[in-house]
């Protein structure tokens, strides 16, 4: 049934005014439109008047509002009439999972680390009771902020007809589980284990009737990764290891995978003349090439400076050169005798050489001045929320192990969505030491506000700030001018960088002897 009796300009609630239709199917159009209370831009669902299933579709909305995961899109509105139903919900830009393998499968662990985002939120959503049971290449967004977004819970399965109120628990935990797992075999290979109805995709290749594994389909991939995959959906194939049946143990399984940050954003560099030949250095790379390699470049670009220009020789350069070779001479000369005279003074004290005021000072005082806390223990803070901030993943900032990292929830904003202050990381030294050095590893992040907190009471209020860092890199050191003794050091993300998420990789901490 046509929903188009609703044309573009219609405005609900006084303030939703639809402006294209986006999708149509069933009785149920997906619009783009404008919260013009807000000025922003909502995706809104409307239904024709013979709509079957309207109060389900409202029922799984208001249920899906109550969720507060940054990565579940958020619902605003769901209104159920006689008149006109609808559903107003965030509206979300990126690209698709399908956009991001269009080309090909994605970098292993950066597939691996956009479905690790997607089983933590889905395993939020079931614990609330909330499953989404339609999971497909198109749900899974990379958000142009730079975030992990599903979308669709609770709302598309029962639009696909798919939801049933007498579904066993285990049976939603189990589709949804397979669905991550398709997903990531997505990313890994560039096509679908599944319904060739489902996506755009290439349908995975079979080998004796079933699916082949990532491993046979794209070299490279990891072989833990593929294992991971294999327990989700082809556990015939991972005889001895126990299967992957719900969004839980599929986010366990992958929790120590790097979670994706923003594409570092190339330093703008000129233009190459158009005037110039190609053996004169004009960059022939194809556009799509030149692209990929510029986010994925972690250094800015080199620079190259111009060769100095060499002026003409002139008649009189013979003698120009004979009078500069006599000044070279005399200048070696006095330097010999200056060095000779300097010399003969030091055995005339002893062998004691004279005091020299430029003299740097020495790095053997700084290094013998602060010792290695070697015996420390981290644990996510989060005083102002639910008190757990990853508590499971802290143990990582601190295990010697660069390449794996603790890492905070993730937001809807750098302010953190407006929902706190801050979050940290908390590191508890053993002892009241007075620390003059920390060196952090912020894992490629970026952009966010970090403060150094010491003293020997783990409250937010009973540690001092010692140092404060705004615009962080890759891997920081800060240096304390005044060392502040405590047991407990804090670094407590007062904005979060890039990704809108807070990240330690590594934690080095030097203290006075």
């Amino acid at each position: 049934m046509s929903t188009s009796a609703i044309e573009p300009g219609t405005k609900l609630a006084e303030r939703f005014r639809l402006e294209d239709r986006v999708h149509e199917s069933g009785g149920a159009t997906l619009w783009k439109a404008v919260d013009e209370v807000l000025a922003r831009p909502v995706a809104v669902h409307t239904f024709a008047p013979d709509f079957p299933r309207v109060n389900e579709v409202v029922t799984a909305a208001r249920a899906a509002s109550r969720l507060t995961d940054p990565r579940l899109t958020q619902v605003f509105d769901a209104t159920e009439d006689d008149g006109r139903s609808y559903v107003v919900s965030e509206w979300v830009s990126g690209d698709s999972l399908t956009d991001l393998v269009a080309t090909g499968s994605l970098e292993p662990e950066r597939a691996a680390g956009l479905v690790a985002e997607l089983a933590e939120a889905l395993a939020h959503a079931h614990e609330a009771g909330i499953p989404h049971l339609c999971l497909t290449p198109d749900h899974l967004v990379w958000t142009a902020g730079g975030t992990v977004k599903l979308l669709g819970l609770g709302i598309d399965a029962v639009l696909a007809g798919v939801a049933d109120d007498n579904m066993r628990v285990d049976d939603a935990a189990r589709a949804d589980a397979e669905g991550l797992g398709r997903l990531l075999y997505a990313g890994l290979t560039g096509h679908w284990p599944g319904d060739p109805d489902q996506c755009e995709l290439p349908v995975a290749p079979m080998d004796d009737g079933r699916y082949c594994t990532p491993r046979q389909v794209t070299a490279g991939v990891p072989n833990y990764l593929d294992t991971v995959t294999c327990r989700v959906i082809l556990p015939e194939s991972r005889r001895g290891l126990a299967p992957l049946t719900t969004p839980a143990a599929v986010a366990e399984a992958l929790e120590s995978v790097p979670r994706p940050v923003p594409m570092p954003i190339p330093t703008a560099v000129p233009q190459p003349s158009v005037t110039a030949s190609r053996s004169e250095g004009l960059d022939t790379v194809a556009p799509q090439h030149r692209q990929t390699h510029q986010a994925h470049q972690a250094s800015p670009p080199q620079q190259y400076a111009p060769r100095p220009y060499a002026a003409p020789a002139s008649s009189g350069s013979g003698m120009l050169g004979k009078v500069a070779m006599t000044v070279v001479v005399l200048l070696v000369m006095a330097a010999v005798g200056l060095g000779a005279w300097t010399l003969g003074r030091n055995i005339g004290n002893g062998g004691t050489p004279a005091a020299d005021a430029t003299a740097k000072p020495s790095t053997t005082a700084k290094a013998t001045g602060t010792r290695e806390v070697k015996s420390m223990s981290a644990s996510g803070f989060d005083p102002l929320g639910d008190g757990d901030e990853q508590q499971k993943r802290a143990a990582a900032a601190v295990d010697g192990k660069p390449s794996t990292d603790w890492h905070s929830e993730t937001y809807g904003s750098a302010d953190f969505g407006r929902l706190k202050d801050g979050v940290g990381l908390m590191l508890d030294l053993k002892e009241s030491v007075p620390v003059k050095e920390v060196v952090v590893d912020f894992g490629g992040t970026s952009g966010g506000t970090v403060e150094l907190r010491v003293g020997d009471s783990k409250s937010l209020d009973g540690l001092d700030v010692v140092e404060k860092v705004s615009g962080f890199g890759d891997k920081e050191t800060v240096t304390v001018d005044s060392p502040k003794k405590g047991r407990y050091l804090l670094l407590w993300f007062t904005k979060l960088p890039g990704g809108f998420r807070a990240q330690v990789n590594e934690v080095k901490v030097l203290a006075v002897k």
